[in-house]
């Protein structure tokens, strides 16, 4: 059906892309009363499951938790899980989401909480916005707006302020004015670089770009609002200079050396590797589809590995994500990326909670999402098999539940009388 939009006028593809959006993830027609029965709780934070629990869900939170259930609670709905394993939704701690339709996907993958590392014109600001009216279901977005690097590019045009920043953003006062305008643009977080990309074929992901006194200015002024600073950077002597100028999270860190690693376990610096986005650009199809960047990934993947192995070693903070738009050709993940923190040594408990509970402290939203517990968001997955024997349960997901409303529900799978 979608390949047929290119003939119709903009704005009726417009009108059609929201309605669709619509009766997937509406946030107005959910039963305000909902209990989930017969199940296995994986909270988010402890090693061993709670069985035969009811969890009841009331105007979008965690109303009660009862464990060893024998009675079938009164609701508006009521979905027996018959064991099924039920974890806090997703949390994907580096996405690219820029429209209503990305942000779609993302929730029915099972991610009811992101962050976004730079979203076009500020639309991640605003897709949070309609979450928060209740027009839509989710995901929360921790919307970080316009990336902060010395080349604004197309992102130039996302407010009329930036004709300043023309020739670059590079200066003090140019610094501390694109952060300024970020968080008055509804910012949660700021994204900065301290390296080029691995993604575009004609930059090496190792050349640093900012110093580590453009970075403390960057850190410094958005401190002054309480918003931490995430931080782009592959190359070893980068990320080092972020670190030491403050960020809250290395985001690659491809080469990462053992002297950067001490101090940010020291610093309480947090890792979000994309591990799966570097393996991406070794394999054909995805987000990534160059030969120039193929090669390059195949070289990277060994250390990206060493990377992660070490921060796991280490007991770094290490967080999951896609680094994904969620467009229609991505393949990507926050599952997955699970998945690969498990085949690199982490267990299955803490990769869970890399994608969960300490994904939600990294995103500072961990006061009402990222674990199963009574007053919280009813942010919730099912999935049919358990996730601490095999991490590849966590893609399965049969059901979801954002802000206290069902968005997926493939239960039950026989025919009823």
């Amino acid at each position: 059906m979608f390949k047929y939009l290119c003939f119709l006028p903009r704005f009726i593809v417009i009108v059609f892309i929201v309605f669709c959006y619509s009766l997937d993830t509406s946030a107005q027609d959910s039963p305000s009363k909902i209990a989930l029965t017969n199940a296995t709780i994986i909270d988010g934070i402890n090693s061993q499951p709670i069985q035969n629990s009811n969890i009841i869900i009331t105007n979008g939170k965690i109303a009660d938790i009862q464990p060893n259930a024998t009675e079938v609670p009164s609701a508006d709905s009521v979905i027996n899980l018959a064991g099924r394993y039920v974890l806090p939704g997703y949390i994907d701690a580096h996405t690219h989401i820029s429209s209503l339709e990305t942000a779609r996907r993302a929730l029915m993958s099972g991610v009811t909480t992101l962050r976004t590392a730079g979203s076009n014109s500020y639309h991640d600001v605003a897709i949070n916005n309609l979450v928060k009216q209740n027009k839509l279901a989710g995901p929360e977005i921790v919307a970080a707006g316009i990336f902060i690097q010395p080349e604004l590019g197309e992102d130039l045009l996302a407010d009329n302020r930036f004709a300043k920043f023309f020739d670059g953003v590079k200066s003090e006062e140019q610094l501390r004015k694109i952060v300024q305008i970020n968080i008055a643009r509804g910012a949660q977080v700021i994204k900065t670089r301290a390296t080029e990309r691995a993604g575009a074929p004609e930059t090496d992901p190792r050349k640093q770009v900012y110093t580590e006194k453009q970075l403390r200015i960057i850190v410094d002024e958005a401190s002054k609002a309480n918003i931490p600073v995430m931080t782009h950077s592959h190359g070893a002597e980068g990320s080092l200079a972020a670190v030491r100028a403050g960020v809250k999270s290395i985001e690659h860190g491809t080469y990462l050396d053992e002297r950067t690693i001490k101090l940010m376990k020291e610093q309480g610096t947090y890792l979000v590797p994309t591990y799966t986005t570097v393996k991406d650009l070794t394999e054909p199809g995805g987000d990534y589809d160059h030969p120039v960047t193929t090669i390059r990934g195949l070289h990277m993947l060994p250390r990206m590995e060493k990377t992660v192995q070490m921060a796991i070693q280490k007991d770094i903070d290490v967080v999951a994500s896609t680094d994904s738009g969620y467009g229609p050709e991505s393949i990507n993940r926050v599952t997955m990326e699970a998945a690969n923190f498990v085949s690199l040594g982490m267990s299955n408990i803490d990769a869970i909670r890399s994608s969960t509970s300490l994904a939600a402290e990294l995103l500072q939203v961990d006061d009402h999402t990222g674990q199963i517990k009574e007053g919280y968001d009813a942010d919730l997955v099912v999935v049919e098999r358990n996730p601490l024997r095999d991490i590849r349960a966590l893609q399965d997901v049969i059901v979801i539940i954002s802000n206290g409303k069902i968005v997926r529900n493939r239960l039950p799978f026989g025919i009823t009388n």
